[in-house]
């Protein structure tokens, strides 16, 4: 965002070109090896200060998502287009990146740090293929995940489906909702451990990396349906704050409230 303050006063076409080619390139960088903190920074997570009393490890370098901050803002122009035109260009480009992901992968040279393989059977191999690195997010993941979104935007352009209606409420607050849902999360752990095992001190406990960003305390782990339960109650708990944090920011006009 800092970077994207500086790159506003380009034009936006400069701008999104900035930011194309550092998705379409950055991968180039792969094979540099080094450990030095600011390569960690730019491009390769890595430790910048890694001792025994203290550990700083950088989990989103700034290249490939400067480069993601950058062409989303450029997208944004186009919601200033006619309702015909802005659908068409969501759908053809939608459409686009998709095919290149499938066109790129199967190529398996590049865009991605990890090659797929033929696996035991055609369903694991479809998963080795759809098996990207998104941190950093890789050329192929950003492929494979902005293309449908650009076509699901763009279907859903004229008017959005009842369905929908929390998820374009929920859009309209992202940090909120994205800030808020973290602790919502790390407060039901830990009540699942006092429930589970009478103390939760495990949830604030992160003696390494390996740990971070907490230590699983014996037998932790669910099934995958009970993941998927957690997620419901918590993106259906977000819903009403995310409605009622709407309403204020329609309400008043302060500008703090445009940054959360």
């Amino acid at each position: 965002m800092i970077t994207l303050s500086v790159l506003v006063r380009l034009p936006a076409s400069v701008v999104t070109t900035f930011g194309a080619i550092m998705i379409v390139g950055h991968n180039l960088l792969d094979s540099v090896k080094s450990a030095s903190p600011l390569w960690s920074i730019l491009h390769a997570p890595g430790f910048v200060v890694n001792t025994p009393d203290h550990v700083v490890f950088v989990a989103y370098p700034l290249i490939p998502w400067i480069g993601v901050t950058a062409v989303g803002y450029g997208l944004g122009q186009v919601y200033a287009w006619d309702a015909d035109r802005r659908r068409s260009f969501l759908l053809r480009v939608g459409l686009g990146l998709s095919a290149a992901f499938i066109v790129i992968r199967a190529i398996n040279i590049y865009g991605d740090p990890a090659r797929w393989t033929t696996q035991k059977s055609a369903l694991f191999t479809v998963l080795s293929f759809l098996n990207t690195t998104k941190y950093p997010p890789s050329l192929l993941f950003l492929l494979m995940t902005l293309g449908p979104a650009l076509i699901l935007l763009s279907a859903v352009d004229a008017r959005t489906p009842r369905a929908l209606g929390p998820a374009r409420i929920i859009g309209k607050v992202p940090l909120f909702y994205y800030v808020l849902h973290f602790a919502l999360i790390h407060l039901l752990a830990v009540a699942t451990c006092y429930a589970r095992y009478g103390s939760a001190h495990w949830m604030f406990e992160s003696p390494d990396l390996g740990h971070y960003p907490f230590t699983p305390p014996p037998g932790w782990g669910f099934s995958l349906p009970v993941v998927y339960l957690v997620w419901a109650i918590v993106v259906t708990t977000m819903y009403p704050l995310c409605r009622w944090y709407a309403g204020v920011k329609q309400r008043r006009n302060s500008p703090w409230l445009s940054y959360f």
